[in-house]
């Protein structure tokens, strides 16, 4: 039946490849992203049905593509990566690039497992714990991306240590917040980040108020940050 459901959904699929300009292989791993997505109970997401996270999650996801710095990216962290979005289908769509999907609950770690291995996807790795404890990862990315996680001040505390100089993070928002973004632009000041663009992008039909942040790491962030774990919740910076 999970088949069924994805085989209705082909069409929509190589659309979404087409557009991307993906690579074959590419499409046959959205295929598995979304059965496995489909069928698993435990998935750590309300939307699994394949119409609709063919759209919520696949194309939002790749919506990154329009950036053109990620394309050319060799290493990539998907911070809080949840479900796998956006990381899992930007590494289907860049098989030259290493995607670590970092995330600290055990159960959602597993369920990235189990998507990994139904796609063949050898270049995502699972980085089970806190991002702010993964000193592994310290300036060693040339992007980071971010989906529905924390307010963008919290976000960037998150992002900056793990970038290289001039490394990007690509940040997924909705609709314009004033407070917040006025808070990310003095957290970004004191993180090394500079705000370079937002861009308006448009998904999927009837998608609205979607918007990339890009931010470039402009100089080294200081050597406080990160913080321990907890602390860019509890005490943002900017606020």
């Amino acid at each position: 039946m999970t088949c069924e459901r994805v085989s209705r959904e082909i069409g929509s699929l190589r659309r979404l490849a087409a557009r991307y300009a993906l690579v074959p292989r590419a499409h046959g791993q959205l295929v598995a992203i979304l059965e496995t997505l489909a069928a698993d109970d435990r998935a750590p997401t309300s939307v699994r049905d394949p119409r609709e996270a063919i759209d919520v999650h696949l194309a939002d996801s790749l919506a990154a593509l329009e950036i053109d710095r990620m394309r050319s990216a060799r290493w990539i962290a998907d911070i809080g990566a949840g479900a796998g979005f956006p990381g899992l289908p930007l590494a289907a769509a860049l098989p030259g690039s290493e995607v670590r999907l970092i995330e600290s609950q055990a159960k959602k770690c597993q369920f990235l497992r189990r998507v990994i291995a139904a796609g063949g996807l050898d270049n995502a790795r699972v980085v089970e714990g806190r991002v702010e404890e993964w000193r592994e990862g310290l300036g060693a990315h040339d992007v980071a991306v971010v989906r529905a996680l924390a307010p963008a001040a919290v976000v960037l505390e998150y992002a900056a240590p793990l970038l290289a100089r001039d490394g990007i993070l690509i940040d997924w928002r909705g609709r314009g917040d004033a407070a917040q973004e006025e808070a990310a632009l003095a957290a970004a000041a004191q993180l090394g980040l500079k705000l370079v663009e937002v861009r308006g992008v448009r998904p999927y039909e009837g998608a609205r108020d979607h918007h990339l942040h890009v931010y470039e790491k402009v100089r080294e962030t200081p050597d406080r940050f990160p913080r321990r774990a907890g602390m860019a919740r509890k005490r943002p910076l900017g606020s």
